[in-house]
C-alpha cells in the first residue's frame, strides 16, 4: 500500500458515513473487494444478537464475502454503551492494522463516530437514587421543568438537550447533582482524544431527500414481509429473555423494534405501526443528516450516483489508500 508520500505515518481507517438506507452497506462491500479492508459495523442495534430484520443487518451470503465485525456481540437484554464501543472499535481496528489491511467502519450510529474520534467525557457513574428521585419530580411536575433547572444550571447543555428527551435531561442533571459540576466543564475537559490512525471521512448522503423518505417506506415494508414482527414476538417468547426483556431497553428502543413492541402489546393497529415505524425512521435519518453537516473533513457523495462506487474508489486512491 503506499502513502504517495504522506506525511502522517499513522495508518490509515476509512469512516464511512450516512443516514439509514442510503446504501452504505453495498457500498462498503463493493469496496472490500476493491481494497485490502475490513468491515467494522458502526451501529447501535446490530450489536444485538437475534435482531437481524429490523436492523437490516447483512444477510449470510454478504456476510461471507465482506465478514463485519461489531455485529451480533451482545444479547438484546444487556446494554452496550458509547464508550464499550470506542473500546471495541480501537480494539478490531488494531487487528485489522495489524493484518496488512485497512479498517473500514460502516454505519450511520453518529454518537459512536464521535466517541471514537474525540473520545468521551469521563463523567460520574450513573446514580440509581439521584435518577430516581429526578424522575419523581418529572413524574409531579413535567420534564419543562427539569429542563428550564437545566437551563438555569448549564445554558449550554440545556440549548443542546431538546426539552422533549428526559433520558439526557436527566443525565445532565444528574452529573451535576453528583458532581457540582455542569455537563459542558466535563465536555470542556475530555476534548480531542488522539485517535492513533489518519481517519479519512466520507459521507453518502442521497441529493434528493425524497428519494431517501421513498426507500425508507420501501424498506420498512421490506422488513415486515420478511418477518419483523415474527423477529420481535421470537424474542419477546424466549424463555432466556422473557423476564429481562423489556419496552425500556436500548434494544427494544431501536427505531422499528419500538413500534412493533407497541402494536404487539395492543397499543396501536397495525397500520398505525407502520406510519410510526416509517415516520421514527425518517426522523433518524433527518437527525443523522444534521449530525453528518457538523463532521469537520468530511469528503460527501451522492448516494444516488450511479457512479459513486467509482468515485469514492478514486478519491481514496488519490489519498493514497
Amino acid at each position: 500500500m503506499s502513502v504517495h508520500g504522506h506525511a502522517d505515518p499513522r495508518p490509515p481507517a476509512v469512516m464511512l458515513m450516512g443516514p439509514t438506507a442510503s446504501g452504505k452497506t453495498d457500498l462498503a462491500v463493493q469496496l472490500v473487494s476493491r481494497l485490502r479492508a475490513e468491515i467494522i459495523s458502526v451501529d447501535s442495534a446490530m450489536v444485538y444478537r437475534a435482531m437481524d430484520i429490523g436492523t437490516a443487518k447483512p444477510g449470510a451470503e454478504v456476510l461471507a464475502r465482506a465478514p463485519h465485525r461489531l455485529i451480533d456481540v451482545v444479547e438484546p437484554c444487556d446494554a452496550y454503551s458509547a464508550a464499550r464501543f470506542r473500546e471495541d472499535a480501537l480494539r478490531e481496528m488494531a487487528d485489522v492494522s495489524a493484518r496488512g489491511h485497512i479498517p473500514l467502519l460502516v454505519g450511520g450510529t453518529m454518537l459512536y463516530f464521535r466517541a471514537l474520534q474525540y473520545g468521551l467525557a469521563r463523567m460520574p457513574a450513573a446514580d440509581s437514587e439521584v435518577r430516581a428521585r429526578l424522575s419523581a419530580e418529572a413524574n409531579e411536575h413535567g420534564w419543562a421543568v427539569l429542563h428550564k433547572r437545566l437551563a438555569d444550571i448549564d445554558a449550554d447543555a440545556a440549548a443542546r438537550i431538546h426539552p422533549h428527551d428526559p433520558q439526557r435531561i436527566q443525565r445532565a442533571l444528574e452529573v451535576f447533582e453528583i458532581s457540582g459540576r455542569t455537563m459542558s466543564d466535563w465536555w470542556a475537559e475530555n476534548s480531542e482524544t488522539a485517535v492513533p490512525y489518519r481517519l479519512v471521512k466520507l459521507a453518502l448522503v442521497p441529493s434528493d431527500r425524497q428519494v431517501l423518505r421513498e426507500r425508507i417506506q420501501a424498506r420498512f415494508d421490506t422488513m415486515l414481509a420478511r418477518g419483523f414482527v415474527e423477529e420481535v414476538e421470537a424474542l419477546r417468547a424466549r424463555g432466556d429473555l422473557r423476564a429481562d426483556l423489556r419496552a425500556d431497553l436500548p434494544s427494544m428502543r431501536a427505531v422499528g423494534y419500538r413500534q412493533v413492541w407497541e402494536f404487539l402489546e395492543g397499543n396501536y393497529s397495525y397500520d398505525d405501526m407502520i406510519k410510526r415505524g416509517v415516520a421514527a425512521t425518517r426522523r433518524l435519518a433527518k437527525r443523522q443528516l444534521t449530525w453528518l453537516r457538523s463532521e469537520t473533513r468530511c469528503s460527501v457523495f451522492d448516494s444516488l450516483d450511479d457512479e459513486v462506487t467509482r468515485r469514492v474508489y478514486d478519491h481514496l486512491e488519490a489519498l493514497g489508500i
